[in-house]
């Protein structure tokens, strides 16, 4: 059975191509505290339809480059506004701004 991820993409730029962040919580064996422990997956997505901030869902595959061993199942939820559109939003408003 294939191992299913859900994490959170925290880089998009080599082509087709997501860095998955995923959080994992651990308890220490003696101390019994609980901490986070985030592994980097790098997964195949063929339509580059994913965004930084993404929630997505990742499946273990077949090989496919020397570090993808997984591929793109779905996206479960759209990330949010990203700094790219709050500067493009605030450019919008600049304008306005000055005219009046």
């Amino acid at each position: 059975m294939a191992k299913t991820l859900v994490g959170t993409v925290s880089s998009t730029s080599p082509n087709k191509t997501i860095v998955i962040a995923v959080n994992t919580r651990k308890t220490h064996p003696i101390y019994k505290k609980q901490y986070m422990v985030t592994t980097k997956f790098m997964a195949h997505d063929e339509k580059n339809e994913c965004k930084v901030g993404d929630k997505v869902s990742i499946v273990e595959t077949r090989p496919i480059s020397a570090r993808k061993r997984f591929k793109l199942e779905k996206i479960l939820e759209h990330a949010s506004l990203t700094k790219e559109d709050l500067k493009v939003m605030d450019e919008e408003k600049a304008p306005e701004e000055k005219s009046e």
